[in-house]
This record gives structure tokens, C-alpha cells and sequence, in this order.
């Protein structure tokens, strides 16, 4: 098994890098819109201080990226698909029309931005679906009412469904002064084909007071609810005719029983039919512990937030339970299939898709996202994870001087910090926290903690340089050091 973990623009990868027809599963928790920065909290060796470093922004504003999308979508021969392209995706007029008047009802600012960039990535995410696959859209109010539109033109208009809306209840929010405290996420679901698309009923532990109020009957067997021994329809057959007096047509208008005498009969014997008072009718026996639970809807408030002491919690903003996404692999995908996210963050889609036995492809345009996964996946198998390493293709990630010359020499402020990232997270193991304080880190670009013979623990400082190095360098890095009391300094 094969797995993919892509370090890039996730409309570039998925454009460039991953076939139709190839994927049965999406999953994406995007960036909502929620014009904030996010950093990720780290604990340092020893639980001594926390520090924090940036981990994606969602911060939109309309500029050439924008333009861009923009007039790619909206270009008339995208109806047609792309002759250079075979991999290219079709748009559908509903899109197109979309995004036009979008642009009249919105104006070019932020929030447009934000849906032209989403709109280019859910094309391409249909495109490279199998026509058995689903979509999930993990999102919230900012512009869940939007992007549900866009997946509509995109999905409903090329065959495929929307299956539905779950609804997580995550946390019980905050009182609010000025608005109704939010307590819940959205999950948009779509397939791909309406007749083909893949999916399995799952079974959850019954909420306790549900079963107080189904389940009031309680024997040696245990809790059961009572359930119709009938079902609605006449017949001259045995299931139509009097059971130990009991005439089913007699229940309800044109009932008969929805067992023949001889199971009724055996159902009895065991102790599964409840006979109650003179002038009613026998029902069938539901107990509890046979049922597996209750069938899981689209109102999930079983899977709460990561707790703050929760062993999976990686202090990576937005991170999702795993529980969650367990619940969304088993019901839409087999062992052995392919489960994508290209927005992957700190990997819970991936993590998962990795336990539960799937194939999974990863993207993300940060680095220290793909550190976070690959340092997620040593911690959890450790033994195990030269092998599992050994099958994971990490693609964009510089391998040669070349390629580390190539995002070193990018030219603006995102990609020169990439390079600082990979530099740092590389040489470290992923173990190192990065630096954020724009123009007045002291001359430090990442921190890592270490245990040491003494109570105490040890401090490794790193400085990153893309150009030419003298000895001034390493004594600038030497006096940093001395003032930071760290033991060692590293100039890469």
C-alpha cells in the first residue's frame, strides 16, 4: 500500500498529480472564512513553557490569485474542458452562472475571493472522485450557504447528489451577549453518482436518555421496547389468518402478521412476545444489548471537542477528533480505497485512513503541517514506522540541493519562511517549534527542547541562512546562543 503526502498548493496537486476517477473518499476541513490567523500551541520538553508558531491564516482579499480564478472559471471553453489537459476538469453552466452573478451580488472583496478560491478546488475534487464517491465538506455559518450553492452547481449538475447535511454538535458554546451562543459545525455530503455512490448505516451507542424513553421494559433478558407484531396489508396466507386467538385484521385496518405461526409460535417460547392486560394486543420484544445501538443520523452530539488533556491532542488549531473522522471513513468507503484530504493540516484524515486500513492522499501548502504528520505517525507506531515511512511517497518536499535552492530562492515573504521551515523541521525530526516573531526574533528561527542527564532540560537554538556565511555569522549565532542559555547552536 501506497500513500501520498503532498507538499504544495493543493489546486496544483490536484490539477497536476492526482488522475480522475481515482478517489473514493474526499474529506476537507478548509479554512472558513473566519479572518483570523491560527498557531499552533506547543508544550516543550518537560511541560515547561508553551510557545506557539503560525500554522495557516485565513485571511482572504481579492488580488491576482483571485483575478486569476476568477476569469478560469468564467472562461467559456472550461464548458468544453481543456484539449491540453486530459485530466482537465468540465465545469457546468450552473458553475459558471454561479460565480457571475456572485460577482454582481458580492463584489470583488474577501468573501468573493474566498469563494472563487473553494470553487476551483471542489471542480477539480469532482473530477478526480470515482463515479462510487463521496464528498464531505466540513464548514460553518461564515459561508456554509455559499459553498453549499457552489457544491449544488458542481455536483448536481453533472449527475452526482446532495446526500445530506450533518450537523456536529462539537461543544456547548459560550454564552453570548449579542447573538445565540454556537454550539455546531456543518458537514456537507455529496456523491458523485446518485445510483452508484458508496455508503454504509452505521450503529452509535444509544444516548442514555433516549433509551430511558424507548426502552421503559426491563425483564431477566434486560431493557426492550416494544415493537408492531403487525404490518399493514391484508393476506389469505398464514400471516393473514388468527394467531392464539388474535385476528390481526382486527389490530388495524388491513394488517396481518409480520411472521408466520410457527416463528410466532417459536418467538413465544423463547419469552420475546409481551402479552399485556385483556382488550390488547401482543408486541414483539426490541432488548437493548441486541440491538447495537441506535442508527446513526445527521445530528452528530456524541463525538465532543479534543479535551486539553486528551492523549491525541497535537495543540494544532482546528484540529478535529479522530472519532469524527472514523465515522466518515466507515461510512463511505471499503478497506483498501484511496481517502483524500487537500487540506490535511495536522493529518487526522490521514492518521485514520492509515488505521482503518485505506489508501490516503495528504496536501498542504505548509511545512510544518507535513512535520506535524510524519512526527504524528512516528509517535503512534514508533516500532512500526520505518516501515510505514517506507511506504509514504512525500512529493514537493526538497530531496536535493537543487530542489532546497529552488524554495529557498522564492522571492516572497510565505515561501522564504517555508524554507526556514523545512530547514529547521528536517534537520530536527520534526521536533523543533518555529519561530514567529517577524523582525524581532534575535536572530533565532526555531527552538528545540531536550531531556538531559539533570533535572533540568536542554535548549537547542537554530538559525536559517539562504545566502552567503562567514565566521561573523557563527559568532553572531555563538553570542545568540550565550544569551538564550542554550546548549547548543545550529546554522543551517
Amino acid at each position: 500500500m501506497t500513500n501520498r503526502l503532498f507538499y504544495g498548493d493543493n489546486l496544483d496537486v490536484l490539477r497536476r498529480k492526482i488522475a480522475s476517477g481515482s478517489v473514493d473518499l474526499c474529506y476537507i476541513d478548509p479554512p472558513f472564512n473566519s479572518k483570523r490567523n491560527y498557531f499552533q500551541i506547543y508544550t516543550n520538553q518537560g511541560g515547561e513553557d508553551r510557545a506557539q508558531a503560525q500554522a495557516f491564516v485565513d485571511t482572504w482579499e481579492w488580488g491576482a490569485e483571485a483575478d486569476a480564478g476568477f476569469d478560469w472559471i468564467t472562461h467559456v471553453d472550461r464548458l468544453n474542458g481543456d484539449p491540453l489537459n486530459p485530466h482537465a476538469a468540465v465545469l457546468t453552466r450552473q458553475t459558471v452562472a454561479l460565480i457571475t452573478g456572485l460577482d454582481a451580488v458580492l463584489g470583488r472583496g474577501s468573501l468573493f475571493a474566498y469563494i472563487v478560491h473553494m470553487t476551483q478546488r471542489i471542480v477539480e475534487i469532482h473530477r478526480v472522485l470515482k463515479p462510487t464517491g463521496s464528498f464531505y465538506l466540513h464548514c460553518d455559518p461564515t459561508a456554509s450557504h455559499y459553498l453549499k450553492l457552489v457544491c449544488d452547481a458542481v455536483f448536481c449538475g453533472q449527475g452526482g447528489d446532495f446526500v445530506g447535511e450533518i450537523v456536529w454538535r462539537r461543544t456547548s458554546g459560550k454564552v453570548g451577549s449579542k447573538r445565540w451562543p454556537r454550539h455546531h459545525d456543518v458537514i456537507l455530503n455529496y456523491s458523485k453518482n446518485t445510483e452508484l455512490a458508496l455508503f454504509h448505516s452505521l450503529k452509535i451507542a444509544a444516548d442514555a436518555g433516549w433509551v430511558e424513553r424507548e426502552y421503559r421494559h426491563s425483564d431477566e433478558r434486560g431493557r426492550y421496547s416494544l415493537d408492531n407484531l403487525t404490518g399493514a396489508g391484508r393476506t389469505n396466507g398464514p400471516s393473514g389468518q388468527k394467531w392464539r386467538g388474535v385476528d390481526p385484521g382486527n389490530i388495524g385496518a388491513g394488517r396481518h402478521w409480520r411472521y408466520v405461526p410457527e416463528t410466532l409460535e417459536r418467538l413465544d417460547g423463547e419469552g420475546r412476545i409481551y402479552w399485556p392486560k385483556k382488550g390488547q394486543y401482543p408486541k414483539l420484544k426490541q432488548y437493548l444489548h441486541e440491538s447495537g445501538g441506535t442508527s446513526c443520523g445527521d445530528i452528530w452530539g456524541d463525538i465532543p471537542l479534543i479535551g486539553r488533556t486528551a492523549a491525541e491532542r497535537l495543540g494544532y488549531p482546528t484540529q478535529k477528533p479522530e472519532a469524527l473522522l472514523e465515522r466518515i471513513i466507515r461510512a463511505s468507503s471499503n478497506e483498501g480505497d484511496v481517502v483524500l484530504d487537500a487540506y490535511c493540516g495536522c493529518g487526522t484524515t490521514v492518521a485514520v485512513a492509515q488505521r482503518l486500513g485505506r489508501q490516503w492522499i495528504g496536501i498542504d501548502v505548509t511545512y510544518q503541517s507535513i512535520a506535524v504528520i510524519l512526527d504524528r505517525f512516528a509517535t503512534t507506531y514508533k516500532d512500526g514506522w520505518p516501515a510505514i515511512e517506507a511506504n509514504i511517497v512525500l512529493d514537493g518536499v526538497p530531496k536535493d540541493l537543487e530542489s532546497a535552492q529552488a524554495l529557498a530562492n522564492k522571492k516572497d515573504d510565505r515561501t522564504r519562511k517555508e524554507f526556514e521551515k523545512w530547514a529547521i523541521l528536517t534537520f530536527s525530526r520534526n521536533k523543533a517549534r518555529i519561530n514567529e516573531k517577524k523582525g524581532a526574533d534575535g536572530g533565532i528561527d526555531g527552538i528545540a527542547y531536550f531531556a538531559t542527564d539533570s533535572s533540568s532540560n536542554g535548549k537547542a537554538i537554530f538559525q536559517v541562512k539562504s545566502g552567503k556565511t562567514g565566521r561573523g555569522d557563527m559568532a553572531t549565532l555563538n553570542n545568540d546562543r550565550l544569551r538564550e542559555k542554550a546548549e547548543f547552536g545550529f546554522l543551517l
